[in-house]
């Protein structure tokens, strides 16, 4: 059964909506998917001057923005919109990954940053956040997911297992965060892949059967396993009936 994520809404009932703003195709097709997944109304643009005149258009509640684009840089879509009084939500992408450019994009206006290459999870966990602190309605307030009795705060990054506090690297909590998300659904190693570790199917399979063994190792020592190898097939989150 997958457990859905709290849907975040307009104040009216009606979808989020989202403006992607890349230049590579295959990425803001990635995106788009993955947000439509979560309930987002989204739209794209491939190119800085794109971005401006979609905006107007659309009028989105949040702006997934490349810095790195060929006409107009994210940088100075940025800057026209605040000069708009468009104070719309702003997360940044870029390959960059300098401390400099990172102030550089928050201190220019944006929101929050996030460096290739990224998990598909974490651009959509990184837009909900700032959704939340923005004020979007929610049907449910609950950011807890539950499989037995290992227990996930999207928001706070908790993992607890009964009372014991379980701590996860980055990695760790977003796998654990997906298996978490389809329990009781096997999800295969390309799958995992996509979703937890690169948005173009980069890296080896061998690296999910290593994070498996790391979360098993903190979350099932000595517990009833809650992590399940599905041979031929891939991994799945259940407690026992």
């Amino acid at each position: 059964m997958t457990v859905p994520a709290p849907l975040l809404q307009r104040p009216d009932g009606s979808p989020l909506r989202v403006l992607v703003v890349d230049d590579e195709q295959m990425l803001t097709d990635l995106l788009s998917m993955a947000l439509r997944m979560e309930g987002w109304e989204v739209r794209t643009a491939a190119s800085g001057f794109d971005a401006l005149n979609v905006a107007r258009e659309f009028a989105p509640d949040a702006m997934v923005l490349d810095i790195m684009m060929p006409d107009l840089d994210g940088m100075a879509v940025l800057q026209r919109l605040r000069q708009a009084g468009d104070d719309v939500p702003v997360l940044f992408l870029t390959a960059k990954d300098s401390v400099s450019d990172r102030v550089a994009g928050l201190t220019a206006g944006g929101d929050d940053y996030v460096t290739k290459p990224f998990s598909l999870e974490e651009v959509v966990a990184r837009l909900r956040g700032l959704m939340r602190r923005a004020g979007a309605s929610t049907d449910t307030a609950d950011p807890i997911l539950r499989v037995g009795d290992l227990t996930l705060n999207e928001d706070s990054h908790e993992v607890f297992r009964g009372d014991d506090e379980i701590e996860l690297t980055a990695t760790e909590f977003e796998l654990l965060r997906y298996l978490m998300r389809n329990q009781r659904r096997v999800l295969s190693k390309a799958q995992i892949l996509d979703r937890v570790w690169n948005y173009d199917f980069g890296g080896r399979s061998s690296v999910v059967e290593l994070y498996i063994s790391y979360l098993r190792k903190k979350i099932d020592a000595g517990k009833e396993p809650l992590i399940h190898t599905v041979r031929g097939v891939g991994y799945m989150i259940k407690a026992s009936q």
